[in-house]
């Protein structure tokens, strides 16, 4: 339950892509448009990018809509690569920078928006939060993310209510999944975003297909069907 968007491209500002647009992950976080489960993102958000190969993050736990100083910081911070979010906590989840997205294995930047029962997630497990995303996340970086596609039909499998919307990117490479939740995507002439609903009314943004892994690299966009029940 939550909005992301990830870019892969030529660099650009943070600020272009996560406040400045009309309708951004900033105003997602009080006014989404399509999000289906949830009217707020005020649990927290988070900004990584790839300062050249090595992922650095930006999280909090409170609103992004109040942050100044990263809204003082942002048209500074500039990358190739990015993967931003934008959090409302599942019910009985902790409301804390370590459960927040973007998070990361020293090479990928990962985050999840939907929520799965964590019965059906390892009981023991290494990440920084015992929240449902976190645990998740752990399982996905512990897996590896050729295996992406694979894990989402697993848990899906396991768990029937799961939404399993993943948004993963290393800087070379973005990788997406639609199981429950919207995205969309957008090819522009500097790069190509991926995000949870359009950030402006442009009309070549296209909406993926649910139960899809969207792979993009410098050579272009891929889908594949993601089979389950």
């Amino acid at each position: 339950m939550c909005r992301h968007l990830g870019w892969l491209g030529r660099e650009v500002s943070v600020s272009s892509l996560v406040l400045e647009p009309a309708y951004g992950l900033r105003t997602q976080s009080y006014a989404p448009r399509r999000q289906k489960y949830a009217l707020l993102n005020a649990d927290g958000w988070g900004v990584g990018f790839f300062d050249g190969a090595i992922p650095r993050r930006w999280r909090s736990a409170a609103p992004l809509w109040g942050d100044a100083s990263f809204a003082s910081v942002a048209p500074a911070l500039r990358s190739h690569c990015v993967v931003a979010a934008v959090r409302s906590a599942t019910v009985g989840m902790p409301i804390e920078v370590g459960a927040t997205a973007p998070f990361t294995d020293g090479h990928w930047l990962l985050s999840h928006n939907g929520i799965v029962d964590r019965h059906v997630l390892p009981a023991t497990s290494s990440a920084e939060s015992v929240c449902d995303s976190a645990v998740l996340a752990d399982l996905i970086f512990a897996r590896g993310l050729d295996e992406l596609g694979a894990v989402v039909v697993e848990i899906g499998n396991a768990d029937p209510h799961a939404r399993l919307n993943i948004l993963a990117a290393n800087g070379s490479r973005m990788l997406a999944t639609t199981w429950g939740d919207t995205l969309s995507v957008l090819h522009r002439d500097d790069g190509i975003v991926l995000a949870s609903e359009p950030y402006d009314d442009d009309a070549d943004w296209d909406e993926v297909p649910d139960r899809h892994l969207v792979e993009v690299t410098p050579d272009g966009i891929t889908m594949t069907v993601l089979k389950g029940p």
